[in-house]
């Protein structure tokens, strides 16, 4: 069954449609300057009334390793994202320190690409084109991978099950593909969520 996570959340609203339809995971960003950004205060304040079966992923470009590791100690988030030049040395430090599952994203352009994706030292890969850009990248460079990976990059309600049915990931991840004027909207998060559960039934 492929996970769904809904990313770059910032509101209690948003934190409400989330309660209500229950995707797998949702993702913090903590990047500032992002249109997205939420700062940490923010971030455990909505986790608080966010449901504790939706886990929360905080996604960090370049973050100092301390920033990361506070914010996993105190269950903020449950996974960290690492999106930025962050080594192998790195994501092993914070596996250290903290014992939580961390996802990498990685820009993929060709096989090369998912060749230094697997050699990394992480529990879950995530594959786009480039953050935040919203357009998907080439799925047919998507082949022979051993580890869970989350697909990412342009998916919407129109497209996604199409993506699980071909690619078969471990997760799906949504952001600017759910929004209406730059803002959650709760119809479209509805629709991407029913479309990955359709994709599931067939694909089971």
């Amino acid at each position: 069954m492929t996970k769904i996570k809904i990313c770059g959340l910032k509101s209690a609203e948003d934190i409400s449609y989330v309660n209500a339809l229950n995707p797998d995971y949702i993702g913090f960003v903590f990047l500032q300057g992002r249109q997205r950004y939420i700062s940490p205060k923010d971030a455990a304040t909505l986790r608080a009334i966010l449901k504790p079966t939706i886990q929360s992923v905080g996604i960090f470009v370049n973050e100092p390793l301390k920033n990361v590791a506070a914010l996993l100690e105190t269950e903020t988030i449950q996974l960290a994202q690492l999106h930025g030049r962050e080594d192998a040395s790195y994501a092993l430090k914070l596996k250290s320190l903290c014992h939580k599952p961390i996802i990498k994203a990685f820009i993929i352009k060709s096989k090369e690409d998912i060749k230094q994706a697997l050699d990394y030292p992480c529990d879950y890969l995530l594959l786009d084109n480039g953050l935040g850009t919203g357009e998907t990248f080439d799925w047919s460079l998507i082949c022979d991978i051993h580890k869970p990976f989350f697909l990412a990059g342009g998916l919407n309600p129109a497209n996604v099950k199409e993506a699980i049915e071909k690619i078969h990931p471990f997760g799906v991840d949504v952001s600017s593909g759910v929004e209406t004027n730059c803002r959650k909207d709760y119809q479209k998060i509805k629709a991407f969520i029913e479309a990955c559960t359709a994709a599931n039934r067939k694909c089971n």
